[in-house]
């Protein structure tokens, strides 16, 4: 991965551009920002100029860089226990995963990483073992003759017991040798290493710089500029809503059926046999599915409520189907809002606790039943 594959960040490109060029590397740096804005993708790339130097893209180590396979350049992010790896685990088990992870979703967050490897029910961590092994790989001399790298993704998860086994090692790292610490929020950091590292922040990106993106994937102007707009700078989300288009569709029927249903049931017994119907359907999804279209559903109460008080440019949300956001926006308002917005996402919340599926959205479709006939204050 090179710079040139970054979108936007440029401020940033380009102090990491003059510190290679000056030959001002600091030995331990610290990246913070949100996954889906590309920070781990900044990470990579900037590893593979502090070890490659001026190689070209087809230079060996380079290739091997690109690969993620260059051995001077060494990953550590957070594991579990897996039916594989039974005890201690370790990063460098789970190696291939990795790779295959990273390059299939560059902008993809730990919890996308924890469903990967099965492991969304257990805490990721980085532990000692990890760390142990990372300070012998950075003892040993470099594979090429000069810089070595470690990248330490989501550095927050590290254990203290890891934490404390770095910080020697980042306090006084051997002869050319980096650490790159890559993580959301820096006060999760223990302080200790936080102050020992140069920090770099990274934001949210521009929305013409996504709407570009989209469009060099496949997408019309229309529809990346609307996408975008959704993406509030997450160019991981604006990623996902444009691959998940076609079920984007299908979200829109089952929220537009299921509003419309919970409109008609206040004293209407057949509808309210409707609406057990519609969540008997719902429920015989997967939880995933069941999952990201509640997220779904939330985005469109928030473009409502935007919509209302006529602020869409906050929360703008373009329909694929009949359903008219504008008629809909009055019967979203201050009076229920918080409380459809809690209801959807404490149904997450139990449906990641393997709850009842059915249950769940049978009692969800009741309340909005409720709520939605809520009279504004």
């Amino acid at each position: 991965m090179h710079f040139k594959d970054i979108v936007g960040h440029q401020n940033q490109k380009k102090v990491l551009l003059n510190s290679l060029a000056l030959n001002r590397v600091s030995h331990a740096q610290l990246f913070e920002g949100d996954d889906e804005y590309g920070i781990l993708g900044v990470a990579i790339a900037y590893a593979n100029a502090v070890v490659c130097g001026n190689d070209n893209s087809a230079s060996t180590a380079r290739l091997k860089a690109n690969g993620m396979i260059h051995p001077d350049i060494h990953f550590i992010f957070p594991t579990a226990t897996t039916h594989e790896v039974k005890s201690k685990p370790t990063s460098n088990e789970f190696g291939s995963q990795w790779r295959e992870f990273v390059k299939e979703q560059p902008y993809a967050t730990l919890y996308h990483w924890s469903q990967f490897l099965g492991i969304e029910n257990k805490q990721a961590a980085i532990n000692v073992s990890d760390a142990l092994q990372v300070m012998q790989r950075v003892s040993l001399k470099s594979f090429e003759g000069g810089w070595k790298c470690v990248i330490i993704w989501h550095a927050e998860k590290l254990t203290s017991a890891a934490s404390n086994k770095l910080l020697k090692s980042i306090e006084e790292p051997p002869s050319k040798t980096l650490f790159l610490l890559v993580c959301p929020d820096e006060n999760q950091l223990l302080a200790t290493i936080r102050s020992r590292c140069q920090r770099l922040h990274f934001g949210r990106i521009s929305k013409e710089d996504i709407t570009a993106f989209l469009m060099e994937k496949g997408a019309n102007k229309e529809s990346a500029n609307a996408l975008a707009a959704q993406s509030n700078g997450a160019i991981g989300k604006a990623l996902s809503l444009f691959e998940q288009r076609e079920d984007r569709v299908r979200y829109e029927n089952w929220f537009v059926s299921w509003v419309r249903a919970a409109f008609r049931a206040k004293g209407n017994k057949a509808v309210v046999l409707e609406l057990t119907s519609w969540s008997q359907e719902i429920a015989s999804t997967g939880v995933e599915t069941q999952k990201q279209f509640l997220a779904f559903a939330i985005l469109i109460f928030r473009a409502a409520l935007m919509r209302l008080y006529e602020l869409d440019a906050v929360a703008p949300f373009h329909t694929s189907s009949d359903f008219k956001l504008s008629k809909f926006a009055p019967f979203i308002h201050g009076a229920n809002v918080i409380s459809i917005i809690d209801a959807l996402e404490k149904s997450v919340y139990h449906l990641e606790r393997n709850g009842n599926a059915q249950m769940i959205f049978t009692d969800l479709s009741f309340k909005l039943t409720r709520l939605l006939h809520q009279k504004p204050v």
